[in-house]
């Protein structure tokens, strides 16, 4: 297989009253259509965040914003955007949106666009969180059963890390519950076409 030349990703920084956010903006690709679509997906997607976050309306609110790029090879891009915010209370809340894109097209996947059409995914995601939740003594809010089928994930290191946002599946201060799951461990019902593909190649 020929060198994927990684896309390049700079950081911008852009402040309002209160709000102060870092977003990667992505250049250098072949495809300047797709370099547009990924963009206004993280644009969309920062601006989703902030709405999620609700009223900066108490004197002491705040809010920040980053990323972290998790894969950036093989025509994949998988980020992680992060929204810090106290808008009163005890605590703040830090909320986490991820985006997986094939970087030759722009083409933002879905957890179901991951595998063949028809795979129960779910299925053979939820068993290996499941085993995880086990072997770690992972402390949850309420009996683990399944995955969303819209879960939260992004690809690292030639896995799929499957995690739930906080208070969804763990108490506020275990954090964000990652579960990473190796793609050579779902390999037959992987969609060789998408993100998880080039993962599974022997290259």
């Amino acid at each position: 297989m020929a060198f994927q030349v990684p896309a390049v990703i700079r950081p911008y920084r852009t402040t309002y009253p209160k709000i102060e956010l870092w977003l990667p903006v992505v250049t250098g690709l072949a495809s300047r259509e797709a370099e547009r679509k990924i963009n206004e997906e993280i644009r969309r997607e920062a601006e989703q965040l902030i709405r999620d976050q609700g009223s900066l309306d108490d004197p002491r609110a705040q809010m920040i914003g980053w990323f972290e790029v998790k894969t950036n090879e093989k025509e994949v891009l998988s980020l992680s955007l992060f929204n810090y915010a106290y808008t009163g209370g005890a605590h703040g809340l830090t909320l986490q949106r991820s985006l997986t894109f094939m970087t030759d097209t722009g083409k933002r996947y879905s957890l179901a666009e991951l595998f063949k059409p028809g795979s129960d995914y779910v299925g053979k995601l939820s068993e290996q969180v499941a085993a995880q939740i086990k072997s770690r003594d992972v402390p949850v809010l309420e009996p683990f059963t399944r995955i969303r089928a819209d879960q939260d994930f992004y690809i690292a290191d030639r896995a799929l890390v499957i995690y739930f946002q906080l208070y969804e599946l763990t108490p506020y201060v275990y954090g964000f519950p990652y579960f990473p799951i190796s793609s050579y461990s779902v390999q037959e019902i992987v969609n060789e076409e998408g993100p998880l593909g080039p993962m599974i190649a022997n290259d």
